[in-house]
């Protein structure tokens, strides 16, 4: 949308509509002073509810549609106040594009602008104030019977096949190739053609080529960059059996395409793993858990967590005692707590499809060269991590559900011997 400079100053010299949005504002280093940056949140929202999404453009006239600029100053805290809304503001947090560009004015001058760009979402977002949608070129507060219609739409659209819906924004470059690659570097059919037909691309309301959920999570570089922020692992690893920030070992935050993420988690608890001791026959080090019931359940998260829910993440926690993996997302269907062990369940029918075309190889400390596939035994997951807490003589593992909005998981360590 005004993909050149050129593209944008003609569009800005035309009235503002649904698809442009300019602003003059008064800022300080430390951030927008006026107008009030709730008013800002509620322009950001009122373009992500909308059906195109838009662009702001701070530091020109809204009236006379002069192009006046920003100080150096006051564009570092544009910028610092636009980037907290999108993440503090805006419920969910809202993914957009924020950029420093320069046009010249009426005289020729070159002026310092920001530019927001904002997607349709897949969300639907609430601002100070409350939910706002773009109606030629102002906002308005929606009414009951408007929101009602767009969150049916929205929510339908993520409950039903979500990871194959179109991500806003992305096109076929967003895919990095070398990761796509993996998925039709030996068939005679176009590459394109292979990747709609697998799910990872589709599309969008206005028929043009995009990703889908499943394409971006697996074949982008950065799923949390055009996803959401939550779509990546947080894991901690703590000295103790509690939560506590002066216990704590190290954290990370794991993005990158699932596949990956998947390995870098289960290796950053293999590298966490105390390694209790046998007294008999010879002393022998050996982890606190099962490495397979830890990949099983990193496998199980990433695979089966609710990627509609804006923000949330996995989260994973090491302690002395036990593991806990929290993963996004009520439980589907009519799946209980109860029937985990005994039922299959898929939430991402392409991504799991996907991941199962692929495989991986791990370098460990117990064992050197671990190769399979990461879906290998489809529905054995969950069987698996109870087997193996029963083979090592360790408590069996617990599932938990909080609010019917996020499962946790926790495998605990094997005795000492």
């Amino acid at each position: 949308m005004f993909d050149t400079p050129e593209e944008l100053a003609e569009r800005i010299r035309l009235p503002e509509d649904s698809l442009l949005e300019l602003k003059v504002v008064t800022a300080t280093n430390r951030g927008i002073t006026s107008p009030h940056p709730s008013s800002l949140a509620q322009e950001l929202a009122a373009f992500a509810n909308s059906a195109k999404g838009g662009v702001l453009v701070i530091g020109v006239d809204d009236k006379s549609r002069e192009i006046v600029g920003l100080t150096q100053e006051e564009a570092e805290g544009a910028e610092l106040t636009i980037r907290n809304l999108l993440n503090d503001s805006l419920e969910p947090a809202l993914s957009a594009t924020v950029s420093f560009l320069e046009l010249p004015d009426s005289l020729g001058t070159s002026r310092l602008l920001l530019r927001v760009d904002v997607p349709r979402s897949l969300f639907v977002h609430k601002a100070p104030g409350g939910y706002f949608e773009r109606i030629s070129s102002s906002k308005r507060e929606m009414s009951p019977q408007a929101l009602e219609r767009l969150m049916q739409q929205r929510s339908q659209s993520r409950l039903v096949l979500f990871d194959e819906q179109p991500v806003p924004g992305t096109t076929p470059e967003t895919l990095e190739k070398k990761l796509t690659d993996r998925f039709v570097s030996n068939s005679e059919e176009p590459a394109v053609d292979l990747l709609r037909k697998m799910g990872l691309m589709c599309s969008d309301m206005d028929g043009n080529l995009a990703c889908s959920v499943a394409g971006v999570l697996i074949a982008a570089t950065r799923p949390d960059q055009w996803l959401h922020s939550g779509a990546c692992i947080e894991a901690v690893h703590y000295a103790g059996t509690e939560l506590d920030s002066d216990q704590q070992v190290t954290s990370r935050r794991i993005v990158g395409p699932i596949d990956r993420q998947i390995l870098e988690a289960f290796e950053f608890v293999c590298g966490a793993m105390l390694r209790p001791a046998t007294k008999e026959p010879a002393r022998v080090e050996r982890p606190s858990f099962s490495e397979r019931a830890v990949f099983e359940g990193i496998v199980n998260a990433v695979v089966h967590r609710d990627y509609s829910m804006a923000g949330a993440k996995i989260r994973l926690f090491i302690f002395q005692n036990r593991l806990e993996i929290f993963s996004p997302g009520a439980l589907p269907n009519t799946l209980t707590i109860e029937t985990i062990p005994h039922r299959q369940y898929t939430r991402n029918e392409t991504l799991v499809s996907l991941l199962a075309r692929l495989t991986f190889e791990i370098d460990t400390p117990d064992a050197p060269i671990r190769r399979g596939r990461f879906m290998e035994a489809r529905g054995e997951g969950v069987p698996i991590i109870f087997r193996e807490a029963t083979r090592l003589g360790a408590p069996m593992p617990v599932y938990e559900l909080f609010d019917a909005q996020e499962l946790k998981l926790t495998i605990f360590a094997q005795a000492r011997g």
